[in-house]
């Protein structure tokens, strides 16, 4: 039989939502496509999968950037008589940090733009493209708070994951009743990653036990949402940790 496979764009350190995902697909027999644009970093997620037994493959893309999303559905879509046309795509791009608002250069903002709302642009409307055609077919968004509520210093974050966040809706409504299943997960808290343990190490006696949210359960929820029957989808879902305040 041939196997099913799942993309996803935004895959960097092992300790990080996007390699966490690559893993729970591969646990379940999936071949993964991890694409990222750090070939030593994608190289560790692959063969983490691979001594584990799973399948996997890194493509390296950049997910601003057109002809590379493009080139990357082509390359999947190509992979031969042993693999599936792929029925998961997860957009798992981004880029975060706090700047004051009299401080952001127009540069600035329309990086945060490019990383976390046109990358998700393009690899969606790529998926759409291939998926559409075949009905059926899972595309998933990692949204954040911001994609919800703009707090001070994080204007340049929160346009461009609101931005996100509707791509994700109008997507939805489009194909949805042909088959293919658009959800947005706002990931509302912390995340127990080497992203934010870099930036502040102290982070982990600082929250306490539970206090962060893990990387393996987003991913968890990532696989039920893509395994939802058709009779109740959810289109967004929002995540955070027992302890955080909403």
């Amino acid at each position: 039989m041939a196997k099913p496979t799942a993309i996803v764009v935004g895959v960097g350190a092992e300790l990080g939502v996007g390699a966490a995902v690559c893993r729970r697909f591969a646990a379940e027999g999936y071949h993964v496509v991890a694409t990222g644009r750090t070939t030593d970093k994608l190289a560790r997620v692959v063969d983490t999968i691979a001594k584990a037994g799973g399948s996997a493959q890194a493509v390296v893309a950049d997910a601003t950037q057109e002809g590379d999303v493009v080139r990357l559905f082509d390359q999947v879509m190509a992979l031969g008589a042993g693999f599936d046309a792929p029925d998961a795509v997860i957009f798992n791009a981004g880029i975060n940090r706090p700047i004051e608002f009299r401080d952001v250069t127009a540069q600035q903002f329309e990086e945060f733009w490019r990383v976390c709302c046109f990358g998700g642009f393009l690899v969606g409307r790529e998926a759409a493209r291939r998926l559409v055609p075949l009905g059926r077919g899972t595309v998933i968004f990692t949204g954040a708070s911001a994609s919800l509520r703009g707090k001070p210093g994080f204007a340049q974050f929160a346009a461009a994951k609101a931005g996100l966040r509707m791509i994700s809706q109008s997507m939805a409504r489009d194909y949805g009743r042909l088959g293919l299943h658009v959800a947005h997960v706002v990931v509302d808290g912390g995340v127990n990653g080497e992203r934010l343990r870099s930036r502040n190490p102290n982070i982990l006696a600082e929250r306490g036990e539970d206090g962060l949210l893990g990387v393996d359960a987003i991913a968890e929820t990532y696989w039920q949402l893509h395994r939802q029957p058709r009779s109740a989808w959810t289109q967004e879902i929002d995540l955070r940790p027992f302890k955080e305040t909403f």
